[in-house]
């Protein structure tokens, strides 16, 4: 059976829109959606990033959350007639406050799945207070606690197959340790990078202030280089079927620029497409 994926929505957050593109809407707010994602068809449920802890958690970035009843954890799995306790791995592209906010609903032989270089950077005081305390602090009880967390080593080992068609990547942007989740669909290979794409349209199809052909824009949050985070995005656009970031809706690539949006599921119906007149099939 081939592996899906399904979308797990996890509330919006509101934040300053330069914060996700660079530069764009400066002191203006924007509201966007928060996912997780459930990968399903393989031998056990897999879980990708868990979202934020609660609404209050995101004042400390200066940021509002709007999470309910519905965006539970709990509630998104059930959708899918899945529980925590069925699920055998949870992974996370990094440890961000929307990210890793509810890894504590999951019991402790649920094993957590985090390149190391990221633990590390969560305790360094770098992007502080983007890593808030009680969610490293549930990590270092699974750090403790035997099987309850897995580290991988992804910068100096190379990709790693976790799962017969998911294989975890080092995506050397967006964070020090952050990582790309590798999904052999019936359709393709679906990519979850995390935030090292925000926003599709004003990242890559209209890259906001870019006049360079085949450029993209690059996000306001990021711990490392331009360069390195614009050659990020133009490696999953050139080697990934489905592109599948936290806050903006999954798009379909073909030929490394973006020809169509999905909503709940990849694969799934493309509820919008998209053409840009500038990119060409190379």
């Amino acid at each position: 059976m081939a592996l899906e994926i399904k979308l797990l929505d996890y509330g919006d957050i509101e934040l300053e829109s330069s914060f996700l593109v660079l530069a764009r809407d400066c002191g203006r707010t924007r509201r966007v959606p928060v996912y997780g994602f459930l990968i399903l068809g393989g031998r056990w449920p897999i879980v990708v990033d868990t979202g934020y802890r609660d609404n209050a958690i995101m004042e400390t970035l200066g940021m509002r959350g709007l999470q309910f009843h519905e965006n539970m954890i709990e509630r998104q799995l059930a959708r899918h007639g899945v529980k925590p306790g069925d699920v055998r791995y949870v992974l996370h592209t990094h440890l961000h406050i929307d990210h890793a906010g509810k890894d504590d609903h999951f019991p402790m032989n649920t094993t957590v799945v985090v390149n190391r270089r990221e633990m590390e950077c969560s305790v360094s005081g770098l992007m502080h207070p983007q890593y808030p305390k009680p969610d490293i602090q549930h990590l270092i009880e699974r750090l403790h606690t035997r099987h309850a967390l897995r580290f991988e080593d992804l910068e100096l080992s190379g990709p790693v197959e976790i799962m017969p068609g998911v294989v975890l990547e080092a995506a050397n942007a967006h964070t020090e340790g952050s990582m790309n989740v590798h999904v052999e669909t019936a359709e393709g290979l679906a990519t979850i990078c995390g935030d090292v794409i925000y926003d599709f349209n004003d990242q890559i199809v209209e890259p906001l202030y870019q006049i360079s052909a085949h450029e993209p824009q690059v996000t306001g949050n990021h711990a490392g280089s331009k360069r390195g985070e614009k050659a990020a995005i133009k490696k999953l656009l050139n080697s990934s079927r489905f592109l599948l970031p936290v806050h903006d809706k999954p798009a379909k690539i073909e030929h490394g620029q973006v020809v169509g949006r999905l909503e709940l599921q990849v694969p799934g119906p493309v509820v919008q497409t998209v053409a840009r007149r500038d990119w060409f099939p190379v």
